[in-house]
């Protein structure tokens, strides 16, 4: 890795986090299911500075992101930024310092895990208030859910997460091949 002028960081960073609070303010202003199209673009622009290394600017961008957000919209439904807030957003960073680290995959990926599943446990509480429930399908279905719902997040939530880990190593390695055409 070349020597970058510190501008170059804060140029990223702050082009990262512009970026992110745009599409996560447009998101949660629109509201819609189109949330998680939101959140991964706002990852993907969060990844722009820790494709160049940049982990304090990475990190920098992300609080901003997350005060931004909130700021611009995301505090009259703080429900909708809390899981970017406590997974989401932090998750790419999480990834790069275990790359540069090399922390063995499988005690990462099992920390990440449990992570994951504590913000959807999080999830559960703040968006359902602990009980899923509608008149949809039959209401055993949703007793029973409610019943063993620890039990899915745990199982169907790690499952979900190994996916969205690995897909998100692959955006990683996109990202920064884009940004390497950066000239200095």
């Amino acid at each position: 890795m070349g020597k970058y002028p510190k501008s170059f960081e804060i140029a990223l960073s702050a082009l990262s986090c512009a970026i992110a609070v745009g599409v996560l303010s447009l998101g949660i202003v629109a509201g819609g299911y189109l949330l998680g199209l939101w959140y991964t673009i706002a990852i993907l622009a969060l990844m722009l500075p820790l494709s160049k290394q940049f982990y304090a600017g990475g990190f920098l961008a992300y609080i901003g992101t997350c005060i931004l957000a909130l700021v611009l919209g995301a505090a009259a439904q703080f429900w909708k930024l809390v899981p970017f807030i406590m997974f989401f957003g932090i998750h790419p960073l999480a990834n790069s310092l275990q790359i540069r680290y090399k922390i063995n995959r499988i005690i990462a990926f099992a920390i990440k895990a449990v992570w994951f599943d504590c913000t959807l446990i999080c999830g559960y509480f703040l968006v359902f208030g602990g009980v899923l429930g509608g008149t949809f399908l039959p209401q055993s279905f949703y007793e029973t859910v409610n019943k063993y719902i620890y039990l899915f997040i745990f199982t169907l939530g790690t499952a979900a997460f190994a996916v969205y880990d690995y897909l998100i190593f692959r955006c990683q390695r996109l990202v920064d091949r884009l940004v390497r055409r950066i000239k200095k």
